[in-house]
């Protein structure tokens, strides 16, 4: 195939897949390759990917392999946790949120080492594919894109494990029969979807689940934990002061070992399709109570709802890949400006699968205990001050009530 690319950087695990597409790269754009290899906090080892890469005959010095742990929790988990975060509601946005950074890598790379092309292996059915090269788009507007799995005739994992094999391309064993499920994972969590998970109405065996003990299984004793918050970030767990990645890691443990952080969703994908997948995000639950939990103390009602009202808009803005988008920008600068006083601690009870904020406290409170109190004490609040505030909130529905008792008579 006739080809103006030079050289592609591809985004590479070293798994089957982007094994198959490397060498499919060499073979039918005749380009040369770089590989870019990201620690997200998958939990695997990633030398595998070097040697698998270098036997593929790529130069050890067009290997990128890079551990980006903190940056992804400190610039891409944390900004998204300060706005409480939630696609439909419910799915904390493991896999969206990672899709931005490797991009931005990719794109560093090509820079440096003179590419004019990149490349994925997410499908085309999948919206990997619209986050990844949305990405691409705004911070390399000219950059090419080659997405194989929407350019080549590979349609099943036998044919993938062919191409392997007519190309000398090692196979683990493990690796040659149909995997019951795919996943993603990294350091915010883990997703799996496909195979036995199709089927919605099915209950999701207990082999699928990898970050999270039963919650039935849990320990019959509470686990009882303090976050420490500055700015609407999570900087320290019962008074240890923990770098960003250090701190979800240590939240990961918790809520592992308690069962909390399991989901099970059936979720609109961007590209137009329902799709079931199979969520475990143990710390990142945990963190979004307990920074609800500064917040209600920290933050004023009026900004406190506004937030939750843009709160889905943000959400989908990253769900859908606009994380690099002017718009998803203005909404951070939104949120942003709300964390400035949301600081204090925040007390949680951990008990098979729950998280409960059982207290919070904070030098920046808002909680007035003289205001709410039962008790008669020198307060600011005059009862009788409600009586007009009332009458007030009640016109236009006398207004309208009125209108009713005419019409009907």
């Amino acid at each position: 195939m006739a080809s103006d690319v030079k050289r592609v950087v591809l985004a590479y695990s070293g798994g089957l897949d982007t094994s198959v597409i490397l060498k499919w790269l060499q073979t039918t754009y005749g380009c040369e390759v770089v590989t870019f290899t990201a620690d997200l906090g998958q939990g695997e080892e990633l030398e595998p990917a070097r040697r698998k890469a270098e036997l593929l005959g790529i130069r050890p010095e067009h290997i990128f392999i890079e551990d980006v742990r903190e940056e992804f929790v400190a610039d891409y988990v944390f900004p998204m946790f300060r706005a409480n975060a939630l696609y439909e509601g419910l799915y904390l946005l493991g896999t969206s949120i990672a899709r931005p950074l490797i991009a931005k890598k990719q794109i560093e790379i090509a820079r440096k080492v003179g590419a004019d092309a990149v490349s994925h292996g997410a499908t085309g059915k999948g919206n990997d594919q619209v986050r990844f090269e949305l990405s691409y788009y705004a911070l390399e507007p000219d950059i090419k894109i080659i997405a194989p799995w929407r350019e080549w005739d590979l349609r099943s994992r036998e044919q993938l494990i062919a191409f392997a094999e007519s190309h000398q391309i090692q196979i683990a064993k493990d690796k040659r029969g149909e995997a019951p499920f795919s996943v993603d994972a990294n350091l915010l969590h883990s997703s799996s979807e496909g195979k036995v998970l199709e089927d919605p109405a099915i209950e999701a065996p207990e082999f699928v689940y990898q970050r999270t003990i039963a919650p039935e299984d849990a320990p019959d004793r509470a686990t009882y934990i303090t976050v420490g918050f500055e700015k609407g970030d999570a900087v320290s767990i019962d008074g240890e002061a923990l770098s960003p990645a250090a701190l979800l890691t240590r939240l990961n443990a918790l809520g592992k070992e308690n069962g909390i952080g399991r989901l099970d969703l059936v979720e609109n994908r961007f590209v137009g399709m329902k799709s079931r997948g199979v969520y475990e995000t143990p710390g990142g639950t945990i963190l979004l109570k307990a920074h609800r939990g500064i917040e209600s103390i920290t933050l004023d009602r009026g900004a406190a709802h506004l937030k939750d009202d843009i709160m889905p808009r943000y959400a989908e803005l990253i769900y859908n890949g606009f994380w690099f988008s002017p718009e998803r920008e203005m909404l951070q600068a939104l949120i942003d400006k709300s964390q400035e006083l949301v600081t204090g601690e925040v007390r949680l009870k951990l008990y098979k699968g729950n998280v409960e904020v059982v207290g919070r406290s904070s030098p920046y409170s808002l909680y007035n205990q003289d205001l709410v109190t039962f008790e008669e004490g020198a307060v600011a609040y005059d009862h009788r001050d409600a009586a007009g505030f009332i009458k007030l909130n009640a016109l236009r529905l006398r207004t309208l009530g009125s209108r009713t008792r005419k019409i009907a008579g």
